[in-house]
């Protein structure tokens, strides 16, 4: 079976191996996190929570309000679903999960200019995702850690940005603010999935829902 389109693109059994790709990474992750002297093993019914916040983190990222044209969207609230494993089982699982879906959104829309630049713009902006973690066991740790991870998430895009993407500045953007062009670029999408984000998780019945199934994710 052909696992590309004559157009570059991924055929249904492309992304089919790429999903099994990415949830075999998270499987391989967990056990090396197992391994750890400090870290408590996971059971199958995490590591398929895992998998599944990994899909529909994946499936969430095509639903877009909007797209800007050298990359980047607001999407359905996919960065999310990563946060939501750093918060159910802290920043080991949440930052290998991050990884995997990095990898998964490289092999959906791969752009590469260099080796580095794929490390900022996927594996570790996605990676940062997971960092939701530090607060998993704080009061409104939800809230706390999903900023903090799109923040990291952001910090690594205008990293890339910086080394890879100025000479992309469209001409009539205002000089005086060119220094911060990567900065402006990255977060004005990130930041606008995440307010949405933050204000429909705040939601009584969103955060009720929400909190049922973390107690469901951690029985």
């Amino acid at each position: 079976m052909s696992v590309v389109t004559p157009d570059g693109g991924l055929t249904a059994f492309g992304y089919g191996l790429c999903a099994a790709a990415a949830v075999l990474l998270v499987l391989a992750a967990a056990f090396f996190h197992a391994k750890s002297g400090s870290a408590k093993k996971l059971s199958t019914k995490q590591l398929v929570f895992c998998a599944a916040a990994m899909a529909l983190a994946f499936v969430a990222s095509y639903i877009k309000v909007f797209s800007l044209p050298y990359g980047g969207s607001v999407t359905l609230f996919s960065m999310l679903f990563i946060c939501l494993i750093g918060y159910w089982y802290g920043v080991g699982p949440g930052i290998m999960t991050g990884l995997a879906y990095g990898i998964l959104q490289f092999l959906q829309e791969p752009y590469v200019l260099s080796l580095f630049q794929v490390c900022c713009d996927y594996v570790l902006a996605f990676a940062g995702l997971g960092l939701a973690g530090l607060f998993h066991k704080s009061k409104n740790g939800l809230i706390k850690g999903y900023i903090l991870g799109i923040l990291v998430r952001g910090a690594f895009h205008a990293l890339g940005g910086y080394l890879y993407w100025m000479d992309y500045m469209p001409e009539n953007f205002p000089q005086s603010l060119a220094a911060l062009y990567p900065i402006i670029y990255n977060y004005s999408y990130i930041l606008a999935e995440g307010v949405l984000t933050v204000i429909v998780i705040s939601l009584p019945p969103v955060s009720k829902a929400l909190a049922q199934v973390k107690r469901n994710a951690l029985s």
